[in-house]
This record gives C-alpha cells, structure tokens and sequence, in this order.
C-alpha cells in the first residue's frame, strides 16, 4: 500500500492482533493522518462547531428567526489547511478515490451517533446538473453510499450558482435551490461534506419537514 495523498509507502505494523484477525488497510500514512483534526471535546450539540457553549451564537440565532427544521448536525472533521487541500483535489480535481482516506472514520463515527436510527433515510445533498458533469461525481452521494442506512436521491437542485461563491447574506435569504421529488413519512439524515453556514443544510430540511419528515437532522463530514 502507498499513501494515497503523498504516495508513501505504508509499512503494516505486524502484532498478534492482525496475526490472528486480518486489520483494516491504512490509506494514509502516519504523517499524512496527523494532520486530519477530528472534533473532539467540547462542541454545540446543534451543528458541532468547537465552543463550550451548549448551543453556539449562529445556532441561538437560528433558533430565533423561526422554528429550525434542522435538528442536529454531526461532524467528523475540523476543515484545517490540510483538509482544505485533500478536499480540493477529492472535488474539484475529480480524484475519487481520495474518499477512501475518510471512509472508516465517517462509517464508525455514524454508527456511534445515529446507529440506533436503523428507520432513518439518508438523502444526500444533491447537486446541479453543471457541478454534476464538472466534477463527475457528487461527494455527498459519494459519502452516503458508504454507510449503513439506505440512501435515496430525493432531492435535486434548481439554482447552477455555486453556493461557496454567495455572502452569508445571499445564502440565508436566498430561494430555497431544492425541489423533492415525493414525500417521506419518516424521520431523514441529511448527508454532506461540509457544513458551512448550515443554510444548505437547513433548505433541504425545510422542504422535507414541509412534505411528510417528522425530524431531519444532518450528518457531515467536516464542520467548516
């Protein structure tokens, strides 16, 4: 095996655990995965970002624009300078297989936070038909098909402008980019890379709590 971010040999360390029962593949290398953060400690029970508050000032403000039809967010990773790197050349240079780097980590922490929800539906935030033929593949597709729960496509994007080029402003007051496609009687687990502001998220939310979801929350990679 060689590192898949910077092609280092990786040498398995041999002990009588991996002796007796097969271990997992690494698919970077010990230097290569210092440098991932994950979130641990202290986090808002709402989206994850790093406080020691309970609930953070955006989701306090969330909460008092209107009833929010996002539950929770759960992430696994801080988007450090490394992870900005890795999740560039993973988008936007169409390198998919860099997903396997994540691949344990994402599967074990769902099942840690959302194992218990065996009835839930993974609906992965979709992208436009233009990001779609840009990049080949939709990332959070990619990640939803790696878990447990079944994923179903029942949403797509109306709006080509890439969210990442819009002000917090323009995100938040913006059109709502989703149309669903049929209605779901039972509670959903958005999934995406990145949680950013949460507006995204909180969009396609809104929607299938308006068409039959009695609860969404949303798991996601890495908490900007």
């Amino acid at each position: 095996m060689h590192c898949l971010w910077c092609e280092m040999e990786i040498i398995p360390t041999v002990h009588w655990g991996n002796l007796v029962q097969a271990s997992r593949p690494s698919f970077l290398c010990e230097e290569c995965t210092k440098k991932l953060e994950r979130i641990k400690g202290r986090r808002c029970t709402k989206c994850s970002r790093k406080t020691s508050e309970r609930i953070c000032q955006d989701c306090q403000w969330w909460g008092s624009q209107q009833e929010d039809p996002l539950s929770t967010n759960h992430s696994v990773y801080a988007y450090n300078e490394f992870m900005q790197e890795v999740i560039a050349k993973w988008k936007y240079r169409g390198d998919y297989v860099l997903k396997d780097i994540f691949a344990e980590a994402f599967i074990q922490t769902f099942i840690k936070v959302f194992g218990k929800q065996k009835d839930a539906q993974l609906i992965p935030i979709p992208l436009s038909n233009a990001r779609l033929k840009e990049r080949g593949f939709n990332q959070a597709e990619a990640l939803a098909n790696s878990l447990p729960n079944p994923s179903l496509n029942l949403l797509s994007r109306t709006g080509e402008e890439k969210q990442s080029k819009k002000s917090r402003k323009e995100r938040v007051t913006g059109k709502n980019p989703f149309v669903i496609k049929e209605t779901l009687n039972k509670p959903a687990i958005l999934v995406d890379d990145i949680y950013t502001t949460g507006t995204t998220l909180r969009h396609a939310a809104d929607l299938l709590r308006q068409n039959g979801c009695p609860e969404v929350n949303a798991f996601t990679l890495i908490r900007g």
